[in-house]
């Protein structure tokens, strides 16, 4: 197996789901939110991505977030970032060197959006010990 293309059953479903990009907004429920604006970027990895982004500070390279974000495939940072780049909230830009040097930012939009992430993760971790806990006690029951 080739170092990097190794991917997980649950990346396979994400990839799959996020390469979709044919679908613009939902065809049953055109007016949803949830389903045409938060399923785009409440995944696991593109939520991951935003902070990594906004925890730096710059423009960051791939390789770099990819390092940061040391648990996702290449394949799935590069899905990921063409998700968020497509609904506004990471630029990339191209600088014409050899080796090709490209960088990501997050946009205004993104930056609008932090504060409601940042709000979630501290509910998160408010929570946390409390949903383990439940899961383990739903696993020893089954």
């Amino acid at each position: 197996m080739i170092k990097g293309c190794l991917i997980t059953f649950v990346e396979r479903i994400d990839i799959q789901r996020i390469m979709n990009r044919t679908t613009i907004e939902d065809a049953l429920f055109p007016g949803c939110p949830i389903r045409n604006i938060l399923s785009r970027f409440g995944d696991k990895w593109s939520l991951l991505v935003i902070y990594t982004l906004d925890k730096q500070n710059r423009a960051v390279r791939f390789k770099e977030l990819q390092r940061e974000i040391s648990d996702i495939s290449q394949k799935m940072l590069t899905v990921t970032l063409r998700t968020l780049e497509e609904d506004g909230l990471v630029t990339r830009t191209v600088y014409p060197e050899v080796p090709p040097r490209v960088e990501y930012l997050l946009t205004e939009r993104a930056k609008s959006l932090l504060p409601h992430i940042n709000a979630l993760i501290g509910w998160a971790l408010e929570n946390m010990d409390a949903i383990m806990s439940d899961r383990k006690t739903a696993v020893g029951k089954e």
